[in-house]
């Protein structure tokens, strides 16, 4: 040890326990961390999730409403980043927005829970299923229906094996009851079929129209009247009234629901602070 000549101590002196591989109880706590992590947390910003205002893509992950409205604003990703959440196994959760895949609201589906007070808990509150009364969380697997949003035990749905929400008395397809926060290999493959099939029909998560693909439809347009009108003919003059030009009151207006106008209101609000303190920072220096 001490270059005295003496011996040279093996791997198998230095190296007391060997590495092995995880046993299926080390696995499935693992899972129910991950799990029990991201039932609470929103994964891009990290703060915990109110679930009166919770959305899901359509992978399934829970995401704060007002995160996915900040990340879908000009110049949402500021430099203002929040340290990224880490388990205890040493596994990063962060999720940058720009790999959610959420281009628009039409990508997101606002998810309506059910509050329950179970009998002898002292009014405590929980979320649960409104059919089984199960509480919804990592230890129960979870779904909900595309487009109404309430949210349910999978269980309860497979149980009653209807077409109509319990909720609202919506109609529904099979297809469109999404798990959330899947971890088996049929539901990760169900929920990546069924965006596919959706995209492949022009439309989104929440079933409505891909508006995405007619900009690109009317960007291609342009070009080809650009190329066949090389010789310098007038091209025609461009709709008035965009977004843009018609400032950031116009973006949130038509919004209906209440809580969804409050909460855009808020999130152009903050936002125009930071521009001005930008400014002000430029002029400074």
């Amino acid at each position: 040890m001490g270059n005295d000549g003496g011996s040279i101590p093996t791997r198998r002196e230095l190296v007391k326990t060997a590495a092995r591989t995880p046993t299926i109880s080390e696995l499935k706590a693992t899972v129910l961390e991950n799990l029990t992590h991201a039932w609470a947390h929103d994964p891009v910003t990290s703060e915990l999730l109110d679930m009166e205002n919770v959305v899901s893509d359509w992978r399934g992950r829970l995401y704060s409403y007002e995160s996915v409205l900040k990340g879908l604003m000009p110049n949402g990703d500021d430099d203002d980043s929040s340290e990224a959440p880490v388990l205890t196994n040493g596994e990063s959760t962060a999720v940058d927005f720009a790999s959610t895949d959420i281009k628009s609201l039409r990508d997101v589906v606002k998810l309506k829970f059910t509050r329950y007070t179970p009998p002898g808990t002292k009014g405590q509150e929980i979320w649960a299923c409104p059919v089984s009364m199960k509480e919804l969380g990592p230890a129960t697997k979870a779904v909900y229906i595309v487009p109404c949003g309430h949210v349910f035990a999978d269980a309860a749905i497979k149980q009653i094996q209807e077409d109509i929400c319990p909720e609202c008395s919506s109609e529904f397809k099979a297809g469109d009851v999404v798990p959330i926060l899947p971890t088996e290999r049929a539901d990760l493959d169900f929920v990546t079929t069924r965006i596919s099939s959706l995209r492949r029909d022009g439309l989104t998560h929440s079933l409505k129209k891909d508006k995405s693909n007619v900009k690109k439809k009317r960007k291609a347009g342009a070009g080809d009247w650009e190329a066949k009108n090389a010789d310098g003919a007038p091209q025609p003059e461009k709709a008035k009234g965009s977004r843009q030009e018609n400032g950031k009151a116009a973006k949130a207006s038509g919004i209906n629901n209440p809580m969804t106008a409050s909460l855009t209101a808020k999130v152009l609000a903050e936002q125009e602070e930071r521009n001005k303190r930008r400014k002000l920072a430029n002029q400074a220096s």
